[in-house]
């Protein structure tokens, strides 16, 4: 019998579920950063073998909305509730899950079941971790919790054993051969990001979000022009740096990453525009593919 089913990732931001879903799928179909509020979508990662298929999904980080683009974001973790077969929900040794306490009564409405994850074990020790399981199983009772290292692969495979009987009798929802429900553009502009959350600190790396332009490909190359969004004249002179030195040094190793993923040769070139205030612009927000999710 054939075992299929959807498995959605939530939690806090910063507790390495960004991580855990590559780790999960075998790709990197999600990206990781040190950086709280990497993720911004939900994104899937499909793994397969013969009779069992896992769609799992990436969502972004819970936290209380400060602007319509955190909204937008709030809203896709939520949404993940409501139509999972199986929810992970990460935490790890440190973060407080209960500084979000209406997110936490939804899970504990939610009939499916949840494997709760405390990652990063490696940096804790045994007395700190049963604390820290008493704490959590008495904040969701109906959860199963499982220890984790999502860097160093601890207790995954076990997860995965777990997700897998879990799951309904079903025939898979894609196709064996596919990865992710994402087209490709969407995996430039998230490599394009990541490198920008990797080399620019403080408010810069929250101010941007990139749009591919032109995307062409033949059997040996692709030919990639992307812009670069920011929301202030100034942030777009840093992202520049002195004599597009910083912008190149991002566009480098965006390619870099890129022709690894396609396995092709990469051309890709940037550009940086200001659009004033976009992460509080509805318009703006759906033109850059946030559609807003229903409760």
């Amino acid at each position: 019998m054939h075992k299929a089913g959807f498995v959605n990732i939530v939690g806090n931001p910063n507790v390495g579920k960004s991580t855990l879903m590559n780790v999960l799928v075998g790709e990197k179909v999600s990206i990781a950063t040190f950086k709280a509020q990497t993720t911004r979508h939900r994104i899937m990662g499909i793994f397969n073998t013969d009779d069992v298929q896992i769609v799992f999904s990436d969502t972004p980080g819970v936290l209380k909305p400060n602007y319509k683009l955190q909204e937008s974001m709030l809203n896709f973790s939520e949404s993940a509730l409501i139509d999972a077969d199986v929810l992970l929900y990460v935490t790890d040794m440190v973060e407080q899950i209960d500084k979000n306490g209406e997110f936490v009564a939804k899970v504990n409405k939610i009939e499916v079941p949840v494997l709760l994850l405390i990652n990063k074990i490696d940096l804790s020790n045994q007395e700190d971790l049963t604390d820290r399981v008493e704490v959590l199983q008495a904040l969701i009772p109906k959860a199963e919790i499982i220890p984790i290292s999502a860097l160093a692969k601890f207790n995954v495979d076990y997860v995965m054993k777990r997700i897998q009987a879990l799951l309904p009798d079903s025939p898979p929802y894609f196709d064996k051969d596919q990865l992710t429900d994402k087209p490709a553009r969407f995996f430039v502009t998230e490599i394009i990001r990541e490198k920008i959350l990797l080399y620019y600190d403080k408010e810069i790396p929250y101010s941007v979000e990139v749009v591919v332009d032109s995307f062409d490909e033949d059997k040996k190359r692709i030919v990639i022009h992307a812009t670069i969004y920011v929301e202030r004249d100034s942030q777009k002179g840093i992202i520049i740096g002195k004599q597009g030195l910083t912008l190149r040094k991002v566009g480098s190793e965006a390619r870099r990453d890129l022709e690894k993923f396609f396995g092709k040769s990469i051309f890709l070139e940037t550009f940086v525009k200001v659009d004033k205030n976009w992460r509080n612009s509805d318009k703006e927000l759906r033109n850059f593919g946030y559609e807003q999710v229903d409760k």
